[in-house]
């Protein structure tokens, strides 16, 4: 099943992600996709606070991942962005990160090629004129 929400605004953006956050299981694969500047980060950021983090997040585009510990849970925030070779995400140890108990929120899934296990659920960031079109797809009746 698919969810549409309409977005204007960063705050909103902010507020959807806090929603989305206490629909998530403790070990979700969130995938979070759109084009350059569409909100991914944003989003988790409202994912994070929602869950109960209040701290700084940062986008994790040059670290590759951020984590997250804080009132017995944990999340991993992926920005895959800058992988050219999904090779690369072995000197990163991902297959280890992925298996760790914990929420992942990855950015740019696509340039991971194979490297990822099935998602639970997939976040599509679009825009149409001046509000961000969030499509919010549940996949876990699929694996």
């Amino acid at each position: 099943m698919t969810e549409r929400f309409e977005v204007p605004s960063e705050a909103a953006m902010l507020e959807l992600g806090a929603t989305l956050a206490a629909r998530l299981p403790d070990n979700a694969r969130v995938l979070l996709e759109g084009e350059l500047g569409m909100g991914k980060t944003t989003l988790a950021r409202g994912v994070l606070r929602g869950l109960g983090f209040q701290g700084p997040v940062k986008s994790p585009t040059y670290t590759i991942v951020e984590p997250y510990e804080f009132s017995g849970k944990r999340v991993y925030h992926f920005d895959f962005y800058r992988i050219e070779d999904p090779q690369e995400l072995e000197f990163i140890g991902l297959d280890e990160l992925i298996e760790q108990p914990g929420i992942k929120l990855m950015e740019w899934p696509q340039r991971a090629g194979d490297r990822l296990p099935p998602a639970d659920f997939n976040v599509r960031i679009s825009i149409v004129g001046d509000t961000r079109i969030v499509e919010f797809e549940d996949l876990r009746d699929r694996h």
